[in-house]
């Protein structure tokens, strides 16, 4: 056996152990909970509640910040929290960076073929650079707006994807100029408000914002959204200081419960502080009967 065999075998096993785990942890969809499913669930960090619909926002680091090649290791943390949606910043597609791989879609193979979303904001190394959605839905609408460069660094994207009873897009705002950081917002609020302002879905949003909860860029958009997040430290995984990622919800009179938001700092699956350097952030909401 060659190498390279031996080590596609060793990473196979290693991903078959984590479906055993993360399905030990989800309960099942169909409403129902027998005794052996509830004994599980009490063993897993962040058990998921009946009728509760889990997203995560999540800035991934383009798989290969500390640890080349960690899509196994965020899998199977999305997989282990038994995640719905995963909103995912920072992501290659076909770049020389990451070995001309397309991030998103490899990433929604593995999660069991996931449905996906991807948004590119610019060109980069031969492929591009985005953001993006996977889902275990199929969204029923989907589409991306690429947001204005000026002062800021580089160009940025808004994703959307509406499923059948909910909307969830996100984006991933300047992280040089607070001034770009303001018109990306305000695009977003327009943008957002026009497409779902008189919806009777709710609207969420998550994504790194580069931005603290008591910044100009947070107050722009919260005249259009209410944050559902708490403000701990999302940045940096190894050290967190700082809170920039977030899930908030359109203020377009829409409501639904909030069961649990958190950042997660720990899994069984992977560590958390090698898989990025942001932590991802959760929400877990009951969204209302159509």
């Amino acid at each position: 056996m060659n190498l390279n065999s031996s080590k596609q075998r060793i990473s196979a096993l290693l991903l078959s152990m984590i479906l055993i785990f993360t399905a030990a942890c989800a309960i099942g969809r169909s409403g129902t909970e027998s005794k052996s499913d509830s004994g599980r669930q009490e063993k897993c960090l962040y058990p998921k509640k009946q009728g509760v619909t889990r997203i995560v926002t999540y800035n991934v680091g383009v798989f290969n910040k500390y640890v080349r090649n960690d899509y196994p290791m965020i899998v199977g943390m999305m997989q282990e929290i038994a995640a719905d949606a995963v909103c995912m910043n920072e992501l290659d597609s076909c770049t020389t960076r990451t070995g001309g791989v397309f991030q998103l879609g490899h990433v929604a193979e593995l999660m069991g073929g996931w449905d996906y979303n991807y948004g590119a904001a610019m060109p980069y190394a031969g492929g591009k650079y985005g953001i993006g959605i996977v889902s275990r839905e199929k969204a029923v609408r989907t589409f991306s707006v690429v947001l204005e460069k000026g002062a800021g660094a580089e160009s940025r994207v808004l994703v959307v994807s509406e499923f059948e009873n909910f909307v969830l897009a996100t984006t991933h705002l300047d992280h040089v100029s607070a001034e770009q950081q303001l018109v990306q917002a305000a695009t977003i609020n327009r943008i957002m408000q026009e497409e779902y302002g008189t919806s009777d879905k709710p609207v969420f949003l998550g994504g790194d914002m580069n931005a603290t909860p008591d910044s100009e860029t947070l107050r722009t958009l919260q005249t259009a959204w209410k944050v559902l997040t708490p403000g701990d430290a999302t940045f940096s995984s190894r050290n967190p200081e700082s809170c920039i990622d977030y899930i908030m919800q359109l203020r377009n009179g829409v409501s639904c419960k909030v069961v649990k938001a958190r950042v997660l700092k720990e899994f069984r699956s992977g560590n958390v502080r090698d898989a990025s350097d942001h932590l991802p952030v959760m929400l877990d909401v009951i969204l209302p009967e159509k």
